[in-house]
């Protein structure tokens, strides 16, 4: 068993997920453009971690909307760690901003 509840205290660092769309990619429009986020399930040996990915790249965004619930997809970018609440305790939580 893996234990979450130590804080992760680091900065981002570049990485590759892949995994499954968990839900539908939502397109927002911020000050500076638009910008596309998503929500991808990568299994692990023990775990299933949750990446919540934000892209403002127009080309990257494109290819995220075209995307369904459950499809494969491999993202790269920089990937911030952080630990999320739930109820069942603390859990492993990745942000990415795709490249």
């Amino acid at each position: 068993m893996i234990n979450y509840s130590a804080r992760w205290n680091l900065k981002m660092i570049d990485g590759l997920i892949a995994g499954k769309i968990f839900g539908q990619p939502k397109q927002g429009q911020g000050k500076n453009g638009s910008y596309v986020t998503a929500k991808v399930r990568a299994a692990t040996e023990q775990d299933t971690i949750f990446v919540n990915i934000i892209c403002f790249n127009q080309q990257a965004c494109i290819q995220l909307l075209a995307l369904q619930d459950g499809d494969s997809v491999s993202v790269a970018g920089s990937l911030t760690p952080r630990v999320w609440d739930s109820q069942d305790g603390p859990r492993p939580v990745l942000d990415m901003v795709a490249h």
